[in-house]
């Protein structure tokens, strides 16, 4: 078979591209990077036009450059994108406002309280298979009612990100299952469909995209939009998904049992499950293709928060990246892989923007604890990586609590280029981590996604003929051992330090 197929991701801080031969080879990558607005404390926002729809743009004519590819040769494009965000647009598919992000932006936080004691808990738990948060979009849609009236009056509808994308290359508005899933409480779980009942204190039905499977063909690109992204008119566009499902499909997760962790601006897990599970403190969701389902997990800070601790704690050794190309994030690394485990007795809560899941808490702190005169930068680093850790043993504990412990568990995102990062998370978790040798991200599997979709491939399955395995992170059964109290410890010190958070 002849031809490319063409994935483009956006994500919190940068985007990517990638052009592949049918049978998964890639021929070009593309990155831009871009900026995350904290205009106050508690939102996260992206410009949609300025980053979200710049960057595809720039991207696919880069990646068509970079490759020399004929825009007739690509047969599929596929999209993917932070999610669930939430952004009003005009009758023409114009942003209204900045875009609200996901999980990371707690500004609806009132709007949870009150669509929580309105609705009532166990009717939405019945609904949407868990309970509101801060990645819940509803509750932003409301804030938006209550707070730009004018805005929500001029909306035509409310959409997310990859919607926006793919609204934008082919005139139509879509969304994926998967992706619906987190509008709670507006989408159904069980039905598959928006629920009027819960939409009816929030917003009109027909204000929402509407609903397909990933690999649903939404469109073909406009003359506008190949004027714009130097594709061909005509080039088939599937309706795509959230980068975490995307870049669980890019490195084969498609499978019961098979979970991924992804390593980004924060920590996302998928377990894709043969039949569906609900649990409050989890997120539950069709997957990408019909009769899938899968539990989700996400934290609220991770490399985001690495990137804080750089860039305020560590400024020197930019300047030195600047200078000379030594890698900021390895050096770092190598400070802490000069300390012990535990950190010689520092615990973080890595809180920095609230937490998403177990604990579902907007109002969640960052703490660094147990600081003493002792303590480097390197321990400091160190507790910071073994917190995210802590964090995910949590999950990992909440999934067999309920009878969903994973039998994979796969490594992707940029934190995989930091070893000493996996190997604290094996060691915390007790849990062996695969990491493919092709971790390029999301963008890889929109790719796959879109040759899919226009039958290319006979099933989901055929990812495996794409990969391949390049090592396995095993833990340490001694560190194990020395990580179990400190995660004792980790808990405790949410529980006894939470009520103080809330006050402050």
């Amino acid at each position: 078979m002849t031809g490319y197929l063409l994935g483009v991701d956006i994500g919190t801080y940068e985007s990517k591209g990638v052009l592949t031969t049918i049978s998964g080879e890639v021929v070009a990558v593309q990155v831009r990077p871009h900026e995350l607005a904290i205009p106050r404390p508690g939102w996260a926002e992206h410009d949609a036009e300025q980053i979200w729809w710049a960057d595809f743009c720039a991207i696919t004519r880069g990646l068509l450059a970079e490759a020399r590819v004929a825009p007739a040769e690509i047969r599929a494009v596929g999209c993917s994108a932070i999610g669930p965000c939430m952004l009003p647009v005009d009758p023409e598919g114009k942003p209204l406002r900045p875009a609200v992000l996901y999980g990371i932006d707690t500004r609806a936080a009132a709007e949870i309280a009150e669509l929580t004691e309105a609705l009532g808990s166990e009717a939405i738990y019945r609904t949407s298979g868990t309970a509101l948060s801060t990645q819940s979009v509803g509750p932003k849609i409301l804030w938006e009612r209550r707070h730009e009236p004018e805005i929500y009056a001029h909306a035509a509808r409310f959409v997310t990100s990859t919607t926006f994308l793919v609204g934008r290359l082919t005139g139509r508005w879509v969304v994926d299952h998967y992706t619906a899933a987190s509008f709670h409480p507006l989408y159904n779980l069980a039905q598959g469909e928006w629920d009027p009942e819960m939409a009816a204190p929030i917003v009109e039905l027909g204000r929402l995209p509407e609903l397909g499977w990933t690999t649903d063909i939404a469109g073909t690109v406009t003359a506008e939009a190949a004027a714009e992204t130097g594709l061909a008119v005509g080039t088939p566009v599937i309706v795509g998904t959230v980068d975490a499902a995307a870049e669980a499909v890019s490195v084969g997760v498609v499978e019961p049992g098979q979970l991924m962790i992804m390593y980004g601006s924060t920590v996302f897990m998928i377990e894709v499950l043969a039949e569906r599970k609900t649990d409050p403190r989890l997120w539950s969701a069709p997957y990408l293709f019909p009769e899938t389902r899968c539990l989700m997990a996400g934290m609220a800070t991770s490399g985001a928060l690495t990137r804080w601790f750089r860039d305020h704690l560590a400024k020197e050794l930019i300047q030195l990246e600047q200078a000379t190309g030594a890698n900021s994030y390895a050096a770092l690394a190598e400070e802490a892989g000069c300390t012990p485990p535990g950190a010689d007795g520092l615990v973080v809560l890595p809180y920095f923007s609230g937490e998403r899941t177990p604990i579902n808490d907007p109002q969640a702190k960052g703490v660094i604890f147990g600081l003493t005169l002792a303590h480097t930068r390197g321990h400091l680093y160190r507790a910071i990586l073994e917190g995210v850790g802590y964090g995910i043993n949590h999950h990992f504990e909440v999934l067999t609590e309920i009878g969903a412990a994973p039998r994979v568990a796969v490594a992707v995102g940029g934190g995989t280029k930091n070893p000493l990062w996996l190997q604290i998370v094996s060691d915390i978790t007790g849990v062996e981590q695969v990491v493919p040798a092709v971790t390029i991200g999301a963008a890889y599997g929109d790719a796959f996604l879109a040759g899919l979709g226009i039958g290319l491939f006979s099933s989901y399955r055929h990812i495996q003929e794409w990969l391949r395995i390049e090592r396995v992170v095993k833990p340490d059964p001694e560190r194990t051992a020395i990580y179990r109290k400190y995660y004792q410890a980790y808990r405790r010190l949410y529980r006894q330090t939470r009520e103080i958070m809330h006050e402050l």
